[in-house]
């Protein structure tokens, strides 16, 4: 069922992202398309203004013709007119006529002239009108791409932020559903597994008190009954001449989660019992233990380990027996301490706790090292990356002149913006 509704979610989860792929390829070339409209739109414009001032210009040229046209034609007029009057009068007359007419003339070929200037001076300032014009639709152009590019990256950036927050989110959902169909399917598993936990607990202290039987078959493994006060069963170990050296007794627990309780009850069956060792078996360790170990003064292990933990206590139990018997009549415990300490047991178990230490010393060494080779890699991109985004600062700098771009990787960087 698990596999199953994997392969559904994943199903779903790739429909999903095509889904959304498609959805802004498609406003990716919308975007595009407007764009290039809002283009050709601003060519238009463009092209109509300009046609249009050329018009203005040369209307106003031909009026300016036709103007001094007409002039010309009535200048000379009034001089016919004032000619065919001298004709009629004296000799004097005509030449004060001739002189007032040529001073006349020159007037007004002066005020003709100066019309003249200011119409040229007109025309240079309608052309540098025009082309501060031009310039000004340049820049106001240029501006515009500007923020439309950074209109564009906005819309780019948000699109994306978008489209990875809803992926993500889509996939902690799948993810989350996973989670809760396998625990489902744990527990259910675990429901139909359980069973009695008292028939449980049952079966497994009779199948402890078979493995211990059949592991030491000169051993005494005795069972306390149902209701009696004490620990599950009584281990009565007895060395190879049939003597009874010690005992070891066994609480046997099967449930989820440890209770330091069971620790107390353990010791306090211990005094009233008066054994050496008291051992619980147990599915669950308490917090701090991942694996058999002693607490308390008491030791516990999983039913995997029961069988290692009992022969290495029983094996101690024997040998502490027969180290009293050989310093039974000396009586002190130094020398005791002293032989256990040169013994090759001390000597073994100090050795695997060195080789452990030694083996988790290299382990850790080992990652460091690894660690700081993956760090110098990075640093060396990260140099690279630099290194190569101050050329291209650079070289935008030699082109552009005055003008920046935003080229900062960091905050603490110095910023390039271009118009």
């Amino acid at each position: 069922m698990a596999e199953e509704y994997k392969k559904d979610l994943r199903e779903q989860m790739q429909s999903f992202t095509r889904k959304k792929e498609e959805e802004f390829n498609k406003k990716a070339a919308d975007f595009t398309q407007k764009q290039q409209q809002q283009e050709q739109l601003y060519e238009q414009q463009k092209q109509q203004q300009a046609k249009l001032f050329e018009d203005q210009k040369q209307k106003t040229a031909q009026q300016f013709e036709q103007k001094l046209e007409e002039e010309k034609k009535q200048l000379q007029r009034v001089l016919e007119e004032n000619l065919r009057k001298s004709i009629s009068s004296d000799f004097e007359n005509q030449l004060q006529m001739a002189e007032s007419a040529k001073k006349e003339s020159e007037e007004k070929l002066k005020l003709a002239r100066s019309k003249e200037l200011d119409f040229l001076k007109k025309e240079e300032a309608m052309k540098a009108k025009e082309a501060e014009m031009e310039l000004e639709i340049q820049r106001k152009l240029q501006e515009q791409r500007g923020e439309m590019a950074d209109q564009i990256r906005k819309q780019e950036a948000e699109k994306n932020n978008i489209k990875d927050t809803e992926h993500q989110l889509r996939v902690k959902e799948l993810e989350k559903q996973l989670d809760d169909q396998k625990k489902l399917a744990e527990e259910m598993k675990r429901k139909a597994e359980q069973g009695s936990m008292q028939l449980q607990g049952e079966v497994q202290e009779l199948i402890l008190e078979e493995l211990l039987r059949n592991s030491f078959p000169f051993d005494l493994i005795t069972e306390v009954g149902k209701g009696v006060r004490g620990a599950d069963c009584v281990h009565h170990v007895r060395n190879q001449f049939g003597q009874e050296c010690g005992k070891i007794i066994y609480e046997s627990k099967r449930t989820k989660d440890f209770s330091t309780e069971w620790i107390e009850k353990l010791k306090k069956d211990m005094r009233s019992t008066g054994v050496d060792v008291a051992v619980i078996v147990t599915q669950c360790y308490p917090k701090g233990m991942d694996c058999f170990g002693e607490k308390d003064g008491v030791w516990i292990c999983s039913f995997d380990e029961v069988k290692a933990v009992s022969y290495i206590l029983r094996d101690g139990i024997v040998k502490l027996f027969s180290a009293a018997k050989t310093q039974e009549n000396r009586g002190e415990k130094m020398h005791m301490l002293y032989d256990y300490l040169t013994s090759n047991e001390f000597s073994e178990q100090w050795k695997a706790i060195r080789e452990g230490f030694m083996s988790m010393k290299l382990s850790i060494q080992r990652e460091r090292d690894a660690m700081e080779k993956m760090w110098k890699a990075r640093e060396k991109q990260l140099e690279k990356v630099m290194l190569n985004a101050a050329h291209i600062r650079g070289s935008i700098e030699g082109i552009a002149g005055t003008d920046s771009i935003q080229l900062s990787l960091t905050d603490d960087d110095e910023t390039l913006l271009i118009d």
